[in-house]
């Protein structure tokens, strides 16, 4: 009956309390992803905070701050695999990187919890939901800014769609042409579409472009035999 020796009653109270906290605030921030409809939502938030503050307080009671300390680390590291899971590529954007921020955040809620630092995790609560409420306003304004192409830094793609069977032809007459306009190539990938078509995707080595001569090259490529459409877009940088 090793667990009545082990009981004690204090030791008891407080992993209630800490294990409490991860709950209440991990479902504050859980409701707010629910209610958008994110991929992580209210079970998962507060699952990552109750169980990153268990690991706290388990390693706490065994071997106090110092053992706290490194499960604390091994949380950082290990959350990064969960939210990896939630971070989806589609094309050319990338989706989930904010839900997978949350879940570090609500371990790092789960931690403050678990080190019984209640009114720090209260805090880092305020602050995660202020960082995915109030500041989306502020976002939908930045994105409405127009981008200036030669001031940002960005990405810049070339992407033309021509037939599969002078997909070899098209390329090299792609190089050339950004070669020629000193827009030199640091990757070019040619995806294979169903039917007898294929897409070639040029991205550019500047950060700094003149629109105009890109429209140029795109305009001289559209008019080339095998090709069925031409154009550029520009992503910004993370």
């Amino acid at each position: 009956m090793r667990f009545i020796q082990t009981f004690q009653l204090y030791d008891f109270l407080d992993t209630l309390v800490s294990l409490l906290t991860a709950f209440v605030f991990g479902t504050i921030i859980g409701a707010e992803r629910q209610y958008r409809q994110r991929s992580a939502g209210l079970r998962t938030n507060v699952l990552v905070a109750v169980g990153a503050s268990a690991f706290v307080d388990l390693a706490y009671h065994l071997a106090e701050a110092e053992g706290a300390v490194r499960v604390i680390a091994y949380v950082v590291s290990g959350i990064g695999f969960l939210g990896a899971g939630a971070i989806m590529k589609e094309g050319m954007n990338v989706r989930g990187l904010n839900t997978a921020a949350t879940l570090w955040a609500s371990a790092a809620v789960g931690c403050c919890a678990g080190a019984d630092m209640v009114a720090q995790a209260a805090l880092l609560t305020v602050f995660v939901l202020g960082g995915n409420t109030l500041l989306r306003p502020l976002v939908k304004a930045i994105d409405r800014i127009p981008i200036d192409e030669q001031a940002s830094e960005a990405s810049y793609d070339v992407l033309v769609t021509a037939d599969a069977a002078s997909v070899a032809a098209i390329r090299e007459l792609l190089l050339e042409k950004l070669e020629a306009a000193n827009y030199p190539v640091r990757d070019i990938d040619v995806v294979y579409r169903s039917g007898d078509t294929a897409e070639i995707v040029a991205t550019l080595v500047s950060q700094s472009i003149e629109p105009e001569e890109l429209d140029a090259v795109v305009a001289s490529l559209a008019g080339q035999p095998g090709v069925r459409h031409a154009t550029w877009s520009v992503r910004a940088l993370e």
